[in-house]
């Protein structure tokens, strides 16, 4: 049985998301915090009288700005599930703090795969709440997503997505070091794919950014901002956790050094422009 959603989010993933819902006949009522807009008016009245609020913003101080219109109107058994990429921490203050006004339980379901991904139905997420919960969505998530997986507690999905990062933080800056010695060592940067497939070596994220750093394709598809933000992120949680993380850091210092030459708005395999 499909319920009613109320939709806070932004366009980049948000549109296409609440376009999908929409058109696999999922009732949902949206609103863009960019654009200030929305068919019922408010982002309370965006979520008034929904099963599911799902919150998907670009930082954690969005997420709060939001809940301070929704806490008012949330009402158990309203379920409000966060795709947010948002510190671990301060996901579970959230929960803690919507469940204590309200009632509502809190699933963190931070995502992977970007804007194509949404259109496709193909999103990994990356699930942290009561089990109970994840099985009342399971519809929901099942036409969202290729894969959700349950971590554990709240904040578990968000630990994973830390991990998510860092994996692919660190092997974006890889690959731009390794294009930048093909190209130097005089070898054909373009057949490394073909030559490694199937290897150790061979990975989605070469195969997905590889032909664009050799190609020079960096149009804003992932943003560095993105994910230099992402990394400061997980960089923080490593330190609050006490562990070591000196591959990470040199990566970091990558897209630091790439956002500090005007390299921002570049899609993240951008990153190879360092090493050329």
């Amino acid at each position: 049985m499909k319920f009613k959603i109320g939709y806070v989010g932004v366009g980049l993933m948000g549109g296409p998301m609440v376009k999908r819902l929409t058109s696999l006949g999922w009732s949902v009522r949206g609103y863009d915090i960019v654009a200030q807009r929305s068919s019922t008016g408010s982002v309370a009245e965006a979520v008034a009288g929904a099963d599911v609020v799902l919150l998907n913003l670009p930082t954690n101080e969005a997420v709060e700005d939001v809940l301070e219109k929704l806490i008012p109107v949330l009402r158990a058994p309203q379920l409000v599930v966060d795709f947010s990429t948002i510190p671990v921490d301060a996901c579970r203050a959230h929960a803690a703090r919507v469940l204590k006004a309200s009632g509502c339980r809190w699933v963190d379901a931070p995502v992977s795969g970007g804007p194509p991904a949404v259109e496709a139905g193909t999103l990994t997420v990356m699930a942290g709440g009561e089990a109970e919960d994840l099985e009342r969505i399971a519809p929901l998530m099942k036409d969202i997503a290729g894969r959700c997986t349950r971590m554990g507690p709240v904040g578990a999905g968000l630990a994973a997505k830390m991990i998510n990062q860092l994996i692919v933080g660190v092997g974006h800056a890889m690959l731009g070091e390794a294009v930048g010695l093909c190209e130097k060592a005089g070898i054909d940067a373009a057949r490394i794919p073909e030559c490694l497939a199937g290897g150790y070596a061979d990975s989605n994220v070469m195969k997905a950014y590889w032909p664009r750093m050799v190609q020079r394709d960096f149009a804003p598809r992932g943003y560095v901002r993105q994910l230099l933000k992402d990394l400061e992120m997980v960089s923080a949680w490593a330190k609050n956790l006490q562990s070591s993380t000196p591959v990470m850091d040199s990566a970091l210092e990558a897209y630091r050094e790439l956002k500090k030459k005007g390299h921002g708005e570049l899609d993240t395999s951008a990153v190879v422009k360092l090493y050329l």
